[in-house]
């Protein structure tokens, strides 16, 4: 006969297979955002400059894996590896003191594995590198651009997220970034800042006259694919960052933050092409896409305490601030293909700074911190960094290999051959 402590284990089992799995799903779901960056930032580069960026958006995500697994999570999460000679290398080969510890029950007992924390953490730090990936886009060299994101994450990106995530100062004094707005976006965009100010505008971009050219992406319908599948991927990037699932209290939260989540991207959407009806008298796609995204950014600080509606307001201020970002960057010549530092990095910082507006338990002085040190770290290490392989190997392609293309320079193919015109 089953006795009430063996029911009572049974419980606690299928509670941590529940919130493991879905702790697992989630991160699946930030896993596919790097299809959708890569989508997006394809379908907004030129053509000759296609096969580039998408080599680049699965090497970065190989890396960051890799660099995440040999050091980043240890600097992250300290208190995770005591004991074992190489940090992280004992959750990997085995955990019974896990089993044990849910049977246990108690304060201290995990309700989700150890590894799935581990692949939930390490889709995030490459969410962080692809978004440098489209700033620097069409100009970079492809293996300086590597170089850069094995530090950045395997290092510059852990350290913050320790001040916050891991239990650091910034925990301690009370910054509050539920799923990443400034330790994720606001992270990839100050790197990508960093790297934009060295590298310089494409060719083209900026006559002496100061008149600005708009180069457009060859693949439009990519591009809005691309953004829905980021749209997706969100549901798992701030669904996930509750944590738990297995009862009701946290099923509840998720549930809130999947609407205030979709409610955010949808409010951008809608202000971002109002705006810009009445700014160029057209209906731009591009706004409209970013304005999404900018929705989705402005949220994801706080998804869970505001109502619905004050979700919509707030990714809807997302989606007008990023259409004014895109404005300022180009008129102060900093040249971002994909309007990456406008969306994730202006957005990140709105949404950091409205968290006190629906969370009690934020201060406005406790979010300018968290901004200005998470802004300030990564883009000082990144100026250095970018400035270290600048003189070591070069970070610009030459402007002839500019002309040609990336494709044909750093990848030796074309992504649409059959559209390139030959002579008889």
């Amino acid at each position: 006969m089953e006795t009430l402590q063996d029911t009572s284990n049974t419980i606690l089992q299928l509670s941590y297979a529940l919130d493991t799995f879905y702790f697992l799903m989630c991160g699946a779901l930030v896993m596919w955002m790097a299809a959708g960056f890569a989508m997006l930032e394809a379908g907004l580069v030129r053509a000759k400059n296609t096969v580039e960026i998408l080599t680049k958006n699965i090497a970065l995500f190989a890396v960051a894996c890799t660099m995440f697994l040999l050091c980043g999570y240890s600097i992250m999460y300290p208190g995770q590896g005591e004991g074992e000679i190489i940090p992280y290398l004992g959750f990997l080969l085995g955990s019974e003191n896990e089993l044990s510890s849910v049977l246990k029950g108690g304060e201290d007992a995990p309700y989700y594995s150890t590894r799935s924390d581990f692949f939930f953490q390490v889709v995030f730090v490459a969410t962080a590198m692809s978004i440098v990936s489209g700033a620097v886009a069409e100009r970079m060299k492809l293996w300086s651009f590597l170089l850069f994101a094995t530090v950045l994450t395997g290092f510059i990106y852990p350290v913050q997220g320790y001040w916050k995530w891991g239990g650091g100062f910034l925990d301690a004094k009370g910054f509050l970034d539920f799923a990443g707005s400034g330790v994720v976006h606001m992270c990839g965009a100050a790197a990508a800042l960093a790297g934009v100010l060295l590298l310089g505008p494409r060719k083209g971009k900026y006559t002496a006259k100061g008149q600005v050219n708009a180069i457009p992406g060859a693949n439009l319908p990519l591009a809005t694919l691309g953004t829905f599948i980021l749209w997706l991927g969100w549901f798992g990037f701030n669904g996930g960052s509750q944590l738990k699932l297995a009862d009701v209290e946290n099923a509840n939260a998720v549930a809130q933050i999947f609407v205030n989540t979709n409610a955010a991207a949808a409010g951008g959407v809608i202000v971002a092409l109002i705006i810009a009806r009445l700014l160029f008298g057209k209906a731009d796609l591009t706004m409209a896409l970013n304005g999404a995204l900018a929705g989705l950014v402005s949220i994801t600080a706080e998804p869970l305490t505001p109502s619905a509606f004050a979700a919509t307001f707030i990714g809807g201020v997302g989606g007008g601030l990023v259409v004014f970002a895109i404005i300022l960057l180009e008129k102060l010549k900093i040249d971002d293909p994909v309007g990456a530092i406008s969306v994730h990095g202006i957005c990140g910082i709105w949404g950091l700074l409205v968290v006190p507006l629906t969370n009690n338990e934020a201060s406005l002085w406790s979010q300018l911190l968290g901004i200005v040190m998470i802004f300030g770290w990564v883009f000082i290490t990144s100026l250095i960094l970018w400035y270290v392989i600048k003189l070591l190997v070069g970070i610009r392609i030459t402007e002839e290999e500019e002309f040609a293309g990336t494709d044909l320079v750093e990848c030796g193919m074309e992504a649409y051959p059959e559209f390139t015109s030959t002579k008889a």
